[in-house]
């Protein structure tokens, strides 16, 4: 086991440092990001109308909190798997994901007022890298599997 932990100290200090990257975002979030939606869904939100937002502030500032959670997620997972296929279709996902998250996000903001479970979810993957936590053991688990 020592030898293990020797051999992957670069990917364990990859690792963490992703890990703490993650968590400066998360702290930093409320002066890195214009997001007024964080104090709306802190509050009791079933029946309050949305916040008055700044749409092309609000999308540039998801999109960059976005970029930056799925640029650590894909560094991590490069480091972990050293798969550059692995990595392509990461990059794939992150930015379809992308597309489908920020429009489905803008559809139900501007369109749906009554929404706002539905509009704190999407927004929940577009601000949580969510996905790494999805991929790093189905990627795993899929690598196991071809060993065999």
């Amino acid at each position: 086991m020592l030898n293990n932990l020797k051999e992957n100290k670069f990917k364990i200090f990859t690792a963490i440092i992703v890990v703490i990257g993650f968590a400066l975002i998360r702290s930093f979030e409320r002066n890195l990001f214009y997001d007024p939606f964080l104090r709306y869904f802190e509050a009791d939100f079933h029946s309050s109308p949305y916040p008055e937002v700044e749409t092309l502030k609000l999308f540039g500032s998801l999109f960059l909190r976005y970029f930056l959670n799925s640029a650590l997620s894909l560094l991590l997972i490069y480091v972990l798997f050293q798969d550059r296929d692995i990595f392509k279709f990461s990059s794939f996902v992150y930015g379809c994901f992308l597309i489908v998250l920020l429009s489905s996000f803008y559809i139900i903001l501007h369109f749906f007022p009554d929404g706002s479970w539905l509009l704190f979810y999407v927004r929940r993957f577009i601000v949580q890298p969510i996905l790494v936590l999805l991929f790093i053991p189905g990627f795993y688990y899929q690598l196991q599997k071809s060993k065999k």
